[in-house]
């Protein structure tokens, strides 16, 4: 079985923001928190909501206190003034798209044209735009609708940001052909017609479509109106229970794609599904062979495979014939620090990633015993290699393992500062700082090595390759980072800085290490390592074009680690043999 994902699948531009908006209220503005009608159309979207303490207010009291978040959809001007007039401090999260729909409407209504919205009449949007209006608006469903109404003099035409494209062609075409006087504005939102377009396409190279959204979702609803149309079998469903399984078990390519108002998690939790559909009730080598790959990935033994691939280049980097010790070193301690982590990520990882969750849950004592066991082993090779290696290795793991526990008591506490983790950004630096002093410093001491410039310039490549790899995962977890209230880099500072921070971190490494190789700083293998960060770099420019996806198997992006063990490899096999 095929899966394609649309590009455009999840969150758009103005539900991102009217989330951000509403997660960050509690405790930032004066409580309790509402929401003026549902904020956006997806119903997981607004549980999580309401357990994070923002409410729905469906009727303006006459005096009220707290804060109000205007709807994504937007609300006639009117509302805003009842509630500023009640005693609320109002926040608007009305669509940048919307506000451009209002402001258009509110200008030509001052100069006396109509105003013909093309829509649906009981959708938010529209009942919002109608009030910008000055009591001279019309709505029209459709081409029928539309030469119902009177003949005006002077008129607009504003679409509904979540129309169908193919219906505003035809309202313009109509438009010049009986009202060519009348001024036509094209206002449905350049991601809503990026998805229309997308489905459409789609529909030609699968056998059936999912379309992932709330079922009272206009833009969702007009997703899978299209993909119907094109006579493909389309499946409009809110979660992955909704899913057909038996009618989708039978197609050999399988497309989904969502609405504007469709949080990551919930797709997530769809393409896993459907990818085990071919295993469901299969009973052959392919079921043993999946059933093994999500057992490494999740028990993070791919990650920690990946750890001893870059030790292994480090070592030969400085010269350590005896390396092997040290590998199993990096892959027992980050197999230990990383399953420590996921079982304390939880609550983020409900969002970011629920099939690692559920196994978190599901194999919590078992986890516990193989991150402890794995971390005791590191210890006793460390103790092996002579007291200073172990005394290092001891002082991280204690670092790593006191990251959530509150090392200020309540009563002495200033601030919200009683835990490592408290410190934004924290997490990144330190895990990228642990795989550096793990797979390059530690390998140096006990081989007696000096600490010097080539022992500095491994480990601040090794260094800067897991910060990379860190920070990357951050900004695909921002999503859920966000909802739980961590404060990563790329929370703190944004995606596009992070990524121009990481590119330029990656661009420099590359210099870095070619530079040294060319020197004699450190070996000619340094040339060959190069392509580390150059992936890397590859990869992070395919997310910032859409190829990076929801449901990719992220896991399997340590490839690079992978990568800099199979360049030594071949390293050692031609030049040391």
């Amino acid at each position: 079985m095929k899966i394609i994902i649309a590009k455009t699948a999840g969150f758009c531009m103005g539900v991102r923001r009217a989330v951000e908006l509403a997660l960050d209220s509690p405790g930032k503005h004066r409580g309790p928190i509402f929401t003026h009608g549902p904020l956006i159309h997806n119903p997981q979207v607004l549980d999580l909501l309401d357990e994070k303490g923002v409410h729905i207010m469906q009727n303006i009291p006459e005096s009220g206190e707290g804060t109000v978040l205007i709807r994504a959809h937007g609300v006639p001007p009117t509302i805003k003034k009842d509630l500023k007039k009640a005693g609320f401090t109002v926040i608007d999260a009305t669509c940048p798209r919307v506000i451009k729909v209002q402001t258009i409407i509110r200008k030509h209504a001052r100069q006396g044209y109509a105003s013909i919205i093309i829509g649906d009449r009981d959708h938010p949007e529209v009942v919002g735009l109608m009030g910008f209006a000055a009591n001279n608006a019309y709505i029209a469903g459709s081409i029928e609708e539309l030469e119902a109404l009177p003949d005006f003099d002077k008129a607009i035409l504003v679409a509904q940001t979540t129309l169908s494209t193919r219906l505003f062609e035809s309202v313009k075409n109509w438009a010049q052909a009986r009202h060519p006087d009348y001024l036509c504005f094209h206002t449905i939102c350049d991601s809503t017609a990026q998805r229309q377009a997308e489905v459409q396409k789609m529909a030609e190279m699968v056998d059936a479509l999912i379309v992932v959204g709330g079922k009272n979702s206009g833009n969702t609803q007009r997703l899978a109106e299209i993909a119907g149309q094109s006579g493909v079998a389309t499946f409009h469903i809110e979660t992955e229970s909704d899913l057909d399984v038996r009618a989708l078990s039978v197609a050999e390519t399988i497309g989904i794609t969502a609405g504007a108002s469709t949080p990551n998690w919930i797709i997530n939790r769809v393409v896993r599904t459907v990818e085990r559909l071919p295993y469901k009730n299969s009973a052959g080598i392919q079921k043993i062979v999946f059933s093994i790959q999500q057992a490494l990935l999740l028990t993070n033994v791919i990650v920690a495979a990946g750890a001893g691939c870059l030790s292994y280049a480090c070592a030969v980097l400085m010269g350590i014939s005896d390396f092997l010790p040290h590998v199993w070193i990096s892959m027992l301690y980050v197999l230990s620090m990383h399953t420590l982590n996921n079982l304390t990520g939880l609550k983020a990882d409900r969002y970011n990633d629920p099939e690692r969750e559920a196994f978190y849950r599901g194999h919590k004592r078992f986890l516990i015993c193989l991150a402890m066991s794995s971390g005791a082993s590191g210890l006793l090779i460390a103790y092996s290699q002579g007291m200073t290696t172990f005394i290092v290795l001891l002082m991280m793991s204690i670092l790593g393992l006191s990251y959530n526990i509150k090392l200020i008591p309540g009563t002495l506490l200033i601030g919200k500062y009683s835990r490592i983790r408290d410190i934004s950004g924290s997490k990144t630096i330190l895990i990228a700082l642990a795989w550096g002093l793990v797979t390059s410093v530690l390998p140096a001491i006990s081989a007696g090595n000096p600490i010097g410039l080539q022992t500095a310039l491994v480990f601040l490549w090794a260094t800067g390759l897991a910060f990379a790899r860190t920070a990357f995962f951050d900004i695909l977890d921002m999503q859920g980072d966000r909802i739980v209230g961590k404060e990563t880099i790329p929370i703190l500072i944004g995606e596009k800085k992070s990524i121009r921070i990481l590119k330029t971190v990656l661009g420099l490494w590359i210099v870095l290490i070619i530079s040294s190789s060319l020197t004699g700083i450190i070996p000619t293998l340094g040339l060959g390592l190069s392509v580390c960060p150059a992936a890397m770099l590859a990869l992070i420019n395919m997310h910032e074009n859409g190829f990076m996806l929801p449901g990719i198997r992220l896991e399997f992006l340590d490839a690079h680690f992978f990568l800099a063990g199979m360049v030594t490899l071949l390293y050692t096999a031609v030049f040391q043999s």
